[in-house]
């Protein structure tokens, strides 16, 4: 079965029970947060997302999706399921970007040491930003490579036109998922300061923006640049 064949025919399914898992987890969060119930529909969601990718994998571009959404299945083990490990974790996300930008320089012109060199130049200039505030750690340095990567690779996809709509509204709401998990972070570290007004959002903000992401991702693969 042929991509056009596989998306025709397994679309609706895949976005109605996308939808269903979001529906319940949502909920879980609103009504019952902590109560861990939501881990596993939350990952399931995830799951999905890469098992869609594989009705593309007879295009490059959709193997090269296909990839980044395992690596995601290995950052969310680590992250979300055990909760622990979280080097393996962000280097597995930082793994997603780097084959994304793989996916971006197939699909572009912009010559490829000239994307390196502009992501070299946001990720120093963040990690220097961290060790003048005094908080660049391994995790912390780890964590800003990853994000600059991502938001270059945000920027970038917008050059796509229609063909990138999907990606590139995949990976601004990762940005929206990561800014929740950065806030709500930066909440836990100052323990002394009064709860932040919009922290029962960012709560519940961090996969009210990420699954949406990942499924507008894995609807993309494939569809990028022709093979």
């Amino acid at each position: 079965m042929n991509h056009t064949a596989f998306s025709r025919r397994w679309l609706l399914p895949f976005l109605i029970t996308e939808g269903l898992l979001y529906a319940a987890f949502l909920y879980l969060d609103l009504s019952l947060p902590g109560s861990g119930w939501d881990v596993p529909l939350k990952y399931g969601g995830i799951v999905l997302c890469f098992l869609w990718t594989l009705g593309a994998a007879g295009h490059r571009d959709g193997r090269l999706t296909g990839m980044a959404l395992a690596f995601t299945l290995l950052a969310d083990l680590f992250l979300l399921v055990l909760n622990r490990w979280y080097l393996a974790g962000v280097s597995a996300f930082c793994v997603v970007q780097l084959l994304y930008l793989a996916r971006l320089h197939r699909a572009g012109s912009r010559p490829l040491a000239l994307r390196l060199l502009l992501r070299a130049a946001l990720a120093g200039a963040l990690l220097a930003a961290a060790g003048a505030l005094g908080g660049l750690t391994p995790l912390t340095g780890l964590t800003l490579f990853y994000f600059s990567q991502l938001v270059a690779n945000a920027f970038a996809s917008l050059s796509l036109g229609r063909r990138g709509r999907s990606f590139s509204l995949g990976l601004f709401l990762f940005i929206g998922c990561d800014v929740c998990v950065g806030l709500r972070n930066l909440s836990a570290a100052l323990p002394g300061m009064a709860p932040l007004p919009f922290l029962p959002f960012v709560q519940v903000g961090m996969w009210l923006f990420y699954l949406p992401s990942q499924v507008l991702i894995s609807l993309s693969a494939g569809r990028l640049c022709d093979d």
